[in-house]
């Protein structure tokens, strides 16, 4: 079973629509928040990523909504790989509520590019020593 982090989320006020339903985009954001936690607990830094020269923007993303969390609930973002090639990086993503209740699946997809340029880095070249920590994550 692939490594996964947990990143435990208040929504707040803000985060929800007037139905009191947390608005779907900021579902990204939570995707954000356990993408940031699960580089963190491999031992990473996005921030060194951009201070080294590079950015790792999203290039695809994909949610599916099952279950309505609202103002009030707690979330419960479990983040681990799906794919982890060299060039593209998968991470995948599952929402529950304080009850256990999955309401919402997704993955977001990353490249790695130059910061001056913009220009795709393969992941494997540019980090290889991280590149290599997730591909034994992956197998846990």
């Amino acid at each position: 079973m692939a490594h996964k982090v947990q990143t435990k989320i208040v929504p707040q006020y803000a985060d929800t629509d007037m139905m009191g339903v947390v608005y779907h985009a900021n579902y990204l954001k939570y995707f954000e928040l356990g993408r940031t936690a699960y580089i963190e607990d491999a031992g990473y830094s996005y921030v060194k990523m951009e201070e080294e020269g590079y950015f790792a923007p999203v290039y695809d993303v994909q949610a599916t909504y099952r279950k309505a969390l609202r103002y009030g609930d707690t979330a419960i973002v479990k983040t681990r790989l799906s794919l982890n090639d060299g060039v593209k990086t998968v991470y995948a993503y599952d929402i529950t509520n304080q009850n256990g209740e999955l309401c919402v699946t997704g993955s977001t997809t990353h490249v790695i590019v130059k910061k001056d340029t913009f220009k795709p880095v393969p992941f494997k070249r540019a980090f290889p020593e991280w590149y290599q920590r997730y591909e034994e994550l992956k197998e846990q």
